[in-house]
């Protein structure tokens, strides 16, 4: 029996639970219960989350379980320096130890990511390297192992996160089990980037709005500054200078990030071949195209088709083996 331990604190987001009940579902599906679940707090007793439910918690003390998991808040605020010194000193209490979105801060204010990749909310990536500089953020990633230390991005990543600790401990197997009982994929593919790359570029003036409406609508075609200035009414100096400030990203790069994410969407979902997907979104050429690819995900184009009908003929094979259960 592992003992798996939830910190929890005022304004802690109730979507952080969702963790929770990946390693309900794996105590159901395994042979007889395989985690013992605690939620723990610096005071104890009940602690009021930030949509109002207040969660039962044991007071912090020097008990030693498996794995400490600090979930995120919808409002990040500074943890309290008893928090802070229980989490420095954890490392000799559990395992390991696991973070999922903002909860990442936490773990940073105490020492714990230096000189570690770890992940978080895309909202927040930028914002958790300029604060911790001696942390390496990977703003792409779904979720990251490195050493004991666990992080992911969104709170609904906690679930991919959790299927990975439940991997890890019971065997893919029942890790795929509990997916399917969930109703999700048991591996995601791709990154954060899926999600979050025309999200974060949400600019506040209407003219850098339209110059991307019209770079999205024309990824096929080359996109020049000059080009997208004029779009934009603006000379191509004074554009560069407004599309950095309102979405901290150079137009190259902008681009660049656009054109992967189409590009990417085309490889997993059609079998275009390389070439003509490159053609398509933009990209010079295929070698150009892979580059691009392995910035922005760390593998290949032809990796992420891969992974990607592996995971749909899985996927297809599990809801077929529980139809015909």
């Amino acid at each position: 029996m592992r003992d798996v331990a939830f910190l929890v604190y005022p304004g802690y987001s109730v979507m952080a639970l969702a963790v929770v009940t990946v390693f309900e579902i794996a105590n159901l599906l395994a042979e007889e219960p395989a985690y013992e679940l605690h939620f723990i707090s610096e005071t104890g007793g009940a602690v009021k989350t930030s949509s109002g439910v207040k969660l039962d918690s044991e007071a912090f003390s020097d008990a030693r379980f498996d794995t400490l998991i600090i979930g995120g808040a919808t409002i990040p605020e500074a943890p309290t320096p008893g928090l802070i010194a229980f989490v420095k000193a954890s490392p000799q209490r559990y395992r390991r130890i696991a973070a999922t979105c903002t909860g990442a801060f936490v773990l940073a204010e105490a020492g714990l990511l230096d000189g570690r990749r770890v992940t978080t909310h895309w909202l927040h990536a930028r914002e958790l390297q300029k604060k911790f500089l001696k942390v390496k953020v990977d703003e792409d990633r779904i979720f990251i192992n490195d050493g004991p230390i666990w992080t992911s991005a969104g709170m609904t990543a906690g679930i991919d996160l959790g299927l990975a600790l439940i991997e890890s401990d019971l065997g893919p197997e029942i890790a795929k089990s509990v997916a399917r009982k969930l109703v999700i994929y048991h591996r995601r593919a791709g990154g954060q980037s899926q999600f979050s790359t025309l999200l974060e570029l949400e600019p506040k003036s209407d003219r850098i709005q339209t110059a991307l409406a019209y770079a999205r609508e024309h990824l096929h075609k080359p996109l020049t500054v000059p080009e997208l200035a004029e779009v934009a009414h603006l000379s191509p100096r004074q554009f560069s200078r407004a599309f950095h400030a309102e979405t901290g990203q150079s137009p190259a790069k902008a681009i660049e990030n656009m054109r992967t994410e189409a590009a990417r969407a085309l490889m997993e979902h059609t079998r275009h071949p390389i070439d003509v997907v490159a053609r398509q979104t933009g990209f010079s050429d295929r070698d150009h195209m892979r580059r691009a690819f392995l910035r922005a995900f760390g593998q290949p184009p032809q990796t992420l088709r891969r992974n990607a009908r592996l995971e749909a003929i899985d996927w297809q094979l599990e809801v077929g083996s529980d139809a015909a259960a």
